[in-house]
């Protein structure tokens, strides 16, 4: 105790001396709790657990003492207490607390996203639900962001942020290296221009925390208890009845309150002086805080008190503040500051042996389902759209149609969390992510059919649309009517797969015309079969097929009209040994654009030959494995987050099956990979579909793979593994969540140089050299690097268990015993061909035509007449531009700002009545400023004719990225920096808009509320 008194008497000389002649430290205490949206518990069971209580609290302390304040973060569990919980006088505190600036939401999602692993569109739809919510509840708009726990820092995040109209971007983790580096040089802090074509038109500030992050200082040299949070840990499954929470801070007392203080003060100048500014900002909160705000508020504002009574002793005032408050002093110092570009803070790694690259490909099925329903809610936002833009009366019931899209989208916001597709949670979380996804999907799937199915308009005949005019002629055969759509904003000429149980079927379009198809038994089925069929669609425009089985295979041609029969040619099973001689047997597969080589001594794939370019790459595939330590009395470990390598991948297969299945829409090669040469079942399989008669066509550049791996064994780490010829220099291209793509150079460590050169494909990865370049596009997240010369490696699985006690016990081992099926393109060619390809090809592989059954196969007791009527209009957009959103979000709030104000309801709640006339318009263009020399120049459109094939347009009014602002009302902060800053007011545009005409520029996002009369 002698030893603990004379700290804090050496500790108030210090202190004193230090601030002498030096202006005092402002600091900006700010309360705050994060709650994780998922993670180790439940919704569920954090909403009762803690999650409601902390704004129930929170509530009541602030309206009792003015001067107390909060910010809240994630909107999911304020939305489910608004919604669940609060009662009319709670909301109508909540108002005025909003109102007076004491309560002020960040960011203003449904959760902190991700930034490594989640994709633009569903950033975007998170950000905007949340968004939505906020201004027709409160007529608020966040302005500052607080991504303070994703695992790493995207550059395509502040560009999101700026969009949306924010002023200044909040980080946290880092590489631990550069974090101390930038500490110690006070780099803390800079301009971020996330986007090199945008470039200063949508910088943010940005501030990145210090090394105690976003928690308060949690030692204490004068208690063994932690320090800052007086209402413990919260406990699950039940709230202590008696209100007494583990670990709870020693409260403040007149005996303890100096030392409270001193510890406070010193962690203050010890973060003071990592910045420029006298500033400070200082988090008050850390993880399930404040659901006993009394005990925290009590503890507290005696503590702040004192402090500021001897400010001129200590240095140092303190305040409650909001997030808004730190960063207008911030901006009001008027300092000048550095620029960053459009680097992005990936990999993170918290200490040498700690890389979370893990996560990338960590619990893969949930990222495959969440990336899957985020495709089905584009499509069924268009449709719906679409089907009120024509029908505004029709037979769907629009308020049950929106119920079910903001099902859809709840759900696909809330896995967005940074602790949710990341793979990083709980077993019961992981299924509580897929229990709702799935029940979305359902809904959706409910909706497709509705819009589809039901009556909607009566051609002049008097004949149902959908249906045809029938004749007397039986017919025995059984038959199925599929509808296709297409819901990109391009025209498309595809093949589409539908399963079926019949050797053999004949298709039709819905003009009685024979559609090319081509039918051969399933790869892992004896059952069934696999029906390629050839589709042309419009941009949003859907087509009916009828598909004609029998029950026995054709005989002769005429039988088999324009479907081919394809046959199975297997191949003997091969060893595969280092040793042994290959390349001798060589097996050509043919399109008009590639030509594969597969080695009949190996069953592998030998090269590709670029037939237009004439050029060959030598291309083998294969499947490997890491072996990884699950032990921590024995090094490193691998688990939900981290991957630690003990060193190369190694081969997981001793032979190779192979069979081959040559037809005339596609050749199929299908591998099988032995664990043992003696093994009946194969451990890995992979699916290569190379496209025929697709010459001229962007189908014809694609080569589809699809693989089959697990379940693992235990603590593996499985990589497709491609190894070419091409001289890349181990150096590799990802994308930024399908923004832009970033290049990644391999660089070395003294310590774990494998993990920490693996990064996050969300889209597409690409390596080349000098002529060739060799393109990835995945239809789900995974963590991808060039280990070797020429190599690529993409990591599809992990199993995983270890014996750290953390890990144990909130059970996040990883012990994943699911088999996978990820999806992945390839293109090769040359540089320039493959720049014009590559930003479709991710879009068309994210949003493949949907395909909705009507009916299962059944005999047709009358055989079908072809009616005269083609397909609906299509909505096609230039080559260079995505329609990135076409949907009616619903909100019922004004888009006049003043008029929304006026509108919010006062005293008793009551609903907003959802607006179905409003349609929200995103528009994207896909390339970078010198990408290529056509496809990189701005885009001018008349949306007015564009959409023609919706219906007539009334008017436009271009808004923020989220909705929630008019474009030519926002004016965000301008900052100074060292590159020079521009007069006036920052423009939130670089294109035109003129009546309907729209001028995009490269990498431009505009955002749209468009009307239809």
């Amino acid at each position: 105790m002698i030893s603990v008194c004379v700290y804090f008497v050496v500790l108030h000389v210090v202190l004193g001396a230090q601030k002498n002649g030096v202006d005092k430290i402002q600091t900006f205490v700010i309360p705050h709790s994060h709650m994780d949206v998922g993670w180790v518990y439940t919704i569920q069971e954090s909403m009762h657990a803690y999650a409601a209580n902390v704004y129930s609290s929170v509530t009541e302390e602030l309206t009792r003492e003015k001067h107390r304040k909060f910010i809240a973060v994630e909107q999911e569990f304020f939305r489910l207490w608004w919604d669940t919980v609060a009662t009319d006088k709670q909301k109508k505190q909540v108002r005025q607390l909003v109102k007076e600036g004491r309560l002020e939401f960040i960011i203003g999602g449904q959760v902190m996203h991700d930034e490594a692993v989640t994709d633009l569109d569903d950033e975007i739809l998170q950000l905007t639900e949340g968004h939505g919510f906020l201004y027709e509840t409160f007529g608020v708009r966040p302005q500052f962001s607080w991504h303070v726990d994703p695992f790493g820092a995207s550059a395509t995040t502040p560009v999101l942020f700026a969009l949306a109209g924010f002023n200044a971007h909040l980080i946290s983790r880092i590489d631990y290296d550069l974090k101390d580096y930038m500490q110690k040089s006070q780099k803390l802090q800079f301009v971020w221009r996330g986007s090199p074509s945008l470039g200063d038109q949508q910088e943010i500030f940005t501030h990145t925390m210090d090394q105690f992050s976003y928690c308060s200082p949690s030692h204490l040299p004068f208690s063994s208890r932690s320090g800052f949070y007086w209402n413990g840990v919260a406990l699950f499954p039940d709230p202590p009845k008696d209100g007494v929470y583990p670990n709870m801070s020693l409260p403040v007392t007149k005996d303890n309150l100096d030392s409270y203080a001193l510890t406070m003060v010193k962690n203050i100048q010890q973060r003071a002086a990592w910045f420029r500014s006298k500033h400070v900002l200082w988090p008050w909160g850390c993880d399930k805080q404040f659901y006993n705000s009394s005990v925290q508020f009590q503890n507290m504002d005696p503590l702040l008190n004192y402090i500021n009574q001897h400010s001129e002793e200590f240095g140092v005032t303190v305040q409650y503040a909001t997030l808004s408050e730190y960063f207008q002093a911030v901006h009001q110092s008027n300092l000048t500051w550095g620029v960053r570009g459009s680097q992005d803070f990936l990999p993170y790694s918290t200490e040498p042996f700690q890389a979370w690259t893990g996560f990338y490909t960590s619990r893969n099925v949930l990222k495959g389902v969440a990336r899957q329903a985020s495709s089905q809610l584009y499509a069924a936002e268009s449709l719906f759209t679409r089907y009120r833009t024509s029908l505004p009366d029709g037979p769907v019931p629009k308020e049950w149609a929106l119920e079910k899209l903001r099902a859809l989208r709840w759900a696909v916001s809330e896995v967005q969390h940074h602790d949710g597709i990341t793979g990083t949670e709980s077993p019961k979380v992981a299924d509580m992510y897929l229990q709702h996804l799935t029940q979305g999907m359902m809904g959706a799937e409910e909706l497709l059919a509705a819009l589809f199915l039901l009556p909607q308009a009566l051609d002049r005949s008097g004949a149902l649309y959908g249906q045809h005019k029938s004749s007397t002629v039986f017919s025995q055969d059984p038959e199925q009517h599929i509808i296709v759509y297409n819901p990109l904003a391009w025209n498309i000429t595809t093949f589409i797969n539908v399963t079926v149980t019949f050797p053999m079927a004949t298709v039709y379009d819905e003009d009685g015309q024979p559609v090319p198809a081509q039918i051969q038994r399933s790869p892992e089925s004896a059952s069934t079969y696999d029906l390629f069929i050839v589709v042309k669609l419009g941009g949003l425009q859907y087509r009916q097929y009828l598909i004609k089985f029998s029950k026995s295979p054709c005989q002769e041609a005429a039988e088999c009209g324009y479907t081919y029969p394809a046959k199975v040619l297997s191949f003997e099973r091969q060893r595969v040994d280092p040793s042994k001689r290959a390349g001798q047997r060589l097996l050509p597969v043919l399109s008009e654009c590639y030509k594969l080589m597969f080695d009949q001594d190996t069953n592998l794939l030998h090269s590709i030959t670029d037939m237009k370019k004439k050029r060959r790459v030598r291309v083998t595939q294969d499947f490997g494995e890491y072996l990884v330590n699950g032990d921590v009395h024995a090094g490193p470990i691998s688990d939900n987050y981290v991957f630690s390598a003990n060193g190369s991948a190694t081969p997981s297969y001793k032979s190779v099956g192979m069979e081959m299945v040559s037809g005339r829409v596609l050749t199929e090669i299908r591998q099988y990979f032995y664990r043992e040469h003696s093994d009946k079942d194969y451990a890995y399989a992979m699916y290569t579909r190379v496209p025929e008669g697709f010459k001229g066509r962007v189908m014809c550049h694609r080569i589809e793979q699809s693989y089959r791996v697990g379940p693992l064994l235990v603590n593996r780490e499985a990589v497709l593994r491609t190894s070419t010829d091409l001289s890349n220099n181990r150096t590799i291209f990802t994308d930024d969540n399908g923004y832009q793509m970033l290049k990644r150079k391999h660089r070395t460590f003294a310590n774990n140089s494998v993990a920490r050169n693996y990064y996050p494909m969300v889209r597409a990865v690409y390596m080349e050299d000098h002529s060739s370049r060799l393109t990835f596009f995945s239809e789900r997240a995974h963590g991808v690097s060039s280990q070797r010369q020429g190599q690529l490696e993409v990591m599809l699985h992990r199993r995983l268990w270890n014996n750290q006690e953390w890990n144990l016990g909130y059970n996040l081992t990883l012990n994943d015993t699911s088999v996978v099926r990820p999806v992945l393109w390839m293109v090769l060619g040359s540089r320039t061909a493959t720049t014009s390809l590559h930003q479709r090809e991710a879009l068309s592989l994210q949003h493949r035509p949907v395909v909705m059954p009507i009916d299962t196969p059944q005999k047709a007791w009358r055989a079908q007449e072809h009616r005269n009527r083609g397909p609906v209009s299509p909505v096609v957009l230039p080559l260079n531009l995505h329609l990135l959103t076409l949907s009616i979000p619903g909100w019922g709030y004004s888009t006049n700002h003043t008029q929304n104000l006026q509108d919010i309801p006062r005293g008793k709640e009551r609903k907003a009545e959802p607006d179905f006339n409003r349609v929200l318009l995103r528009i994207m263009h896909l390339y970078e400023v010198g990408e290529d020399p056509v496809l990189s120049k701005p885009a001018t459109i008349n949306l007015k004719e564009v959409l023609q094939g919706l219906g007539e347009l009334s008017s436009v009014e271009e808004r923020s990225l989220t909705g929630t602002w008019d474009i030519s009302e926002l004016q965000r902060w301008k900052w100074r920096t060292v590159q020079g800053t521009k007069e006036g007011v920052e423009p939130s545009r670089t294109g035109g808009t003129e009546g309907f005409s729209v001028t995009i520029s490269p990498k431009e996002i505009r955002t749209f509320f468009v009307h239809f009369k």
